[in-house]
């Protein structure tokens, strides 16, 4: 199998590719994602994923080969509402009173480049997720448990959020941030296999 460049230090899509058996090297994009978010929430995954790959792709020597290149963007929708990354504890502290007792929408895209016909396959994916509703005591205790730091709308749907989340309407691989059919589909259209 051939290497994939993913354009993500998300460690979750790591797990995802290694328990794949894709092999992979992790090259950061240079981009400022905050100067995109004036785009329509629903469109903003997949122009973010697009361009996270065609960063990377600028970013190699002319002559270099570039096989494949793999970017992935999820944003948090609540109506037309985008839940980023908390910038802090108490983002992270709002997010999750805004999101606790409602759903919400985890949208991810994946823009897949291959090196050889250049072009870029772009899939997304969306997920309903309902929390439960939450005590002020139960926010902050999830907040002292770290595990909001990096996380688009301030939770890890693998960590203990679990604990919170009482419905899912979709994949799971969506909502840590890589979803598995789609990225296998992908890969597919493109020739590249996983199956030795």
């Amino acid at each position: 199998m051939e290497n994939i460049i993913l354009a993500s230090s998300s460690p979750r899509r790591q797990e995802i590719l290694k328990s794949m058996g894709i092999p992979f090297q992790v090259i950061m994009p240079n981009i400022d994602e905050s100067s995109f978010y004036s785009r329509s929430p629903a469109d903003l995954p997949e122009i973010l994923a697009k361009a996270k790959v065609q960063a990377v792709v600028r970013s190699r020597p002319p002559k270099q080969v570039i096989p494949w290149v793999l970017g992935a963007d999820t944003l948090v929708v609540m109506g037309n509402k985008v839940f980023g990354k908390p910038k802090d504890y108490q983002e992270a502290y709002d997010f999750l009173n805004a999101l606790q007792g409602r759903s919400h929408q985890v949208i991810t895209a994946l823009a897949l480049y291959n090196g050889r016909t250049h072009v870029t396959s772009v899939r997304t994916a969306v997920t309903k997720v309902t929390f439960s509703p939450m005590t002020d005591e139960e926010i902050q205790w999830y907040i002292e448990t770290g595990d909001w730091h990096g996380a688009a709308g301030g939770y890890r749907i693998q960590g203990m959020a679990s604990c919170f989340i009482s419905r899912i309407d979709g994949t799971n691989s969506c909502v840590v941030g890589l979803p598995i059919f789609e990225l296998y589909d992908m890969l597919k259209e493109q020739k590249y296999s996983i199956i030795s």
